[in-house]
């Protein structure tokens, strides 16, 4: 559900950003409280994870559409909804800043469509909820079942709202809605298959990561080290291997569109469209996940049509935008870490 900036208006888009910065402020506010040197790595590597998970497109049978992995419910399962939210406020920054994934005026919507709905409705109406009475395999895949459903509709719903909106006559709400919904709750089953998958690991290896993130305290004493280890490990395979077997149909959000519009690109008005479409060609050094290439190159690589696409840029990508979504996410603990001390500091 990457929104591109030609699907809303600037008012829309200006709205939502001012409302994911309040999301932010008040998570970074929060997460003083809980935060310590053994959650900031965790939240640099699954925000790496992450960053990898969503390159990997997978078909959905008989629609010509594929899904990936949104990880909003991994993020705020294994960090809390505080450290979660902030974590895929930096994936998403990174694609759109140096891949080109997700507009810059859509920015706000990306966040609070693929970050809010998970964080802070799924997970603590759902998924708590569901192990309310203690975590199992079973309530585990229960838990990440229902919230990544329930997650996910609402994400595309709110999509839909925000076209709407916008006033994006070209998708009308009747008929985007009828495709956005079912189209994103067969993404949504293998989203909490997934999630299922992942926090059963991690709940076997370090059972007491999950209760720590669930209770909102700081990691403490918890060793990390083969937690850390095994992700790590998934970022650079998952990233700079097996996101060469992504399937090449379009996602949900762009099969809905071109099945309701007849293209799967909008047009963007000029103005503040035109300017953040410029800045973001700049700082787009790998866009589309692969090196820049002339229109001749595009061209020819679009006439191969290979599967699986073995391209050394698609690798570069993984690992380049993985390391530095880990980056930005440490960077963003640290600083809070720096403000918590000072605060303290200032009590004293």
């Amino acid at each position: 559900m990457h929104m591109a900036d030609a699907l809303i208006s600037p008012a829309v888009g200006g709205t939502m950003l001012a409302t994911t910065a309040g999301v932010a402020a008040y998570s970074i506010k929060k997460l003083q409280n809980e935060l310590d040197e053994k959650k900031i790595p965790l939240m640099g590597v699954m925000g790496a994870f992450v960053f990898a998970a969503q390159m990997i497109n997978f078909s959905i049978p008989g629609t010509g559409s594929s899904g990936h992995l949104g990880g909003g419910m991994l993020l705020a399962i294994l960090l809390g909804p505080y450290a979660g939210f902030l974590t895929m406020a930096s994936i998403l920054l990174i694609q759109a800043l140096f891949f080109g994934d997700g507009g810059l005026l859509a920015y706000g919507c990306n966040v609070f469509n693929l970050g809010f709905y998970t964080c802070f409705i799924a997970y603590p109406f759902i998924y708590k909820w569901i192990t309310r009475k203690g975590v199992t395999s079973n309530r585990i895949f229960a838990g990440s079942m229902a919230s990544a459903l329930v997650a996910l509709q609402l994400g595309a719903f709110s999509v839909v709202l925000e076209t709407l909106l916008s006033g994006k006559t070209e998708l009308p709400f009747e008929k985007f809605v009828l495709l956005m919904q079912p189209i994103h709750l067969a993404i949504g089953i293998v989203e909490g298959l997934v999630t299922a998958a992942i926090i059963t690991f991690v709940w076997r290896a370090r059972p007491d990561i999950l209760e720590k993130a669930a209770n909102e305290e700081a990691f403490g004493n918890i060793s990390m080290k083969k937690v850390l280890t095994a992700l790590s490990i998934a970022v650079v395979v998952v990233g700079g291997l097996f996101s060469w077997f992504a399937s090449a149909n379009p996602d949900g959000l762009e099969w809905s569109i071109e099945k309701t519009a007849g293209t799967a690109e909008l047009e963007a008005p000029d103005g503040i469209h035109e300017t953040l479409s410029e800045i973001q060609s700049k700082t787009a050094l790998l866009p589309d996940y692969d090196f820049k290439a002339s229109e001749n190159e595009k061209t020819a690589g679009q006439a191969e049509n290979a599967w699986p696409a073995v391209n050394a840029g698609t690798s570069v990508s993984g690992i380049v935008g993985g390391a530095l979504t880990l980056a930005l996410a440490v960077f963003t603990g640290w600083v809070i870490m720096l403000i918590k001390r000072k605060k303290i500091k200032t009590t004293a």
